[in-house]
């Protein structure tokens, strides 16, 4: 059991591309674009080493803690970036990042999903009541995370306490992740579940001509983490290094680099899955592995960056601009609409990237 040659391929082209982001950044090669560009593409390829490292770790685990450990550790170098952003004093491109990677998975990966789905097979139907659970955990899990930032924007008495405001909100949305803990180990391995990892594995590659690949042992599974994990903690580094020289001449705002490209780099791939699984017509599956991700943001991701900023010399607080609050509002509340009849089709899904591309050019200028 070990490696597919899948794994080898992705491995092998993560090293590569890594070992040319330190070449040029020590070696201060490729003036400004070129060091942003290589750490860009080496921490997308990291994601998707550390997702599968997950992936593999969880299933060892166990069908229940899959989706702990996924939440736990899936975003992991997104929340390097925003760290490293954060010690750079670049303070807007953290905020515009927390927003655009939820944004990003509901508007621009759901709707490439959709898109592909439908043109694929027609109008797809996924289940009614598992997208309203999910998309009623996100409206919770959002409002709570705007809260702080309408307490500023409304100049409330709360106003001018919104770090003290920020680390409940935080404590209160770690708390509640916590607390589904305990439900989701005890999650047994059913039909249904087996279906979902074979479709996600399908979608994945992890089958070959026809064969299914040898499966990952604990600690190869640990360890790929491990290695991926301080992998990406060094590329993070570079990449908001880079992040400034490449704003300056491209002549882009910190909203926007955070919005679009930060964002996207961090977990592109790893949503390239629900994608896949759209195009295979598993579009419960696809629904599910899509949404979550925003789920984690919100619960997991950005409670995590309020109570660890200090240790980077940071006071992040959860106060984002009048613009991003009402573009995270939007972009859910037309994502429930979309959702909530369990039907898709490809016009559903142009329309949500065409908002997606409207949105993002409205942060263009700041």
């Amino acid at each position: 059991m070990g490696l597919t040659r899948s794994d080898y391929r992705m491995t092998g082209l993560a090293v590569v591309v890594v070992l040319g982001a330190a070449i040029t950044y020590y070696g201060g090669l490729g003036g400004d674009l070129v060091p942003f560009i290589v750490s860009g593409v080496a921490l997308a390829l990291l994601a998707s080493l550390v997702g599968r490292s997950v992936e593999a770790l969880g299933g060892r685990l166990g069908a229940g803690a899959t989706g702990v450990v996924q939440s736990a550790l899936g975003n992991l170098p997104e929340l390097f970036v925003v760290l490293f952003a954060l010690k750079s004093g670049l303070y807007e491109v953290a905020r515009a990042t927390i927003v655009g990677s939820i944004l990003a998975n509901v508007l621009l990966v759901l709707g490439l999903a959709f898109l592909v789905g439908g043109i694929k097979n027609g109008s797809q139907k996924f289940e009614q009541s598992a997208a309203r659970t999910i998309s009623m955990l996100l409206v919770l899990s959002v409002a709570a995370l705007v809260v702080p930032a309408l307490t500023a924007a409304l100049h409330s008495p709360a106003a001018g306490h919104e770090r003290g405001l920020s680390i409940v909100v935080s404590i209160l949305l770690l708390g509640l992740f916590i607390a589904s803990l305990p439900a989701a180990l005890k999650r047994q391995k059913s039909e249904e579940g087996t279906e979902a990892a074979e479709a996600t594995a399908e979608a994945e590659g992890a089958h070959e001509g026809g064969h299914e690949g040898p499966g990952w042992p604990l600690w190869l599974a640990i360890t790929m983490l491990a290695v991926a994990g301080v992998g990406a903690a060094f590329v993070s580094d570079w990449f908001v290094a880079g992040l400034t020289p490449a704003m300056d001449k491209l002549g882009i705002s910190e909203a926007f680099a955070g919005l679009v490209i930060v964002a996207i780099a961090g977990n592109a791939v790893e949503n390239v899955v629900g994608i896949q699984l759209a195009a295979r017509n598993q579009a419960d599956y696809a629904l599910s592995v899509i949404l979550q991700s925003p789920l984690q943001i919100t619960l997991v991701v950005a409670p995590a960056l309020v109570l660890l900023s200090p240790l980077v010399g940071a006071s992040f607080t959860l106060v984002l601009s009048p613009l991003l609050i009402a573009a995270l509002i939007l972009a859910v509340v037309v994502t429930i609409i979309v959702v909530l009849d369990g039907e898709s089709n490809w016009l559903e899904g142009a329309a949500l990237i065409v908002l997606y591309a409207i949105i993002a050019a409205s942060f263009w200028w700041g």
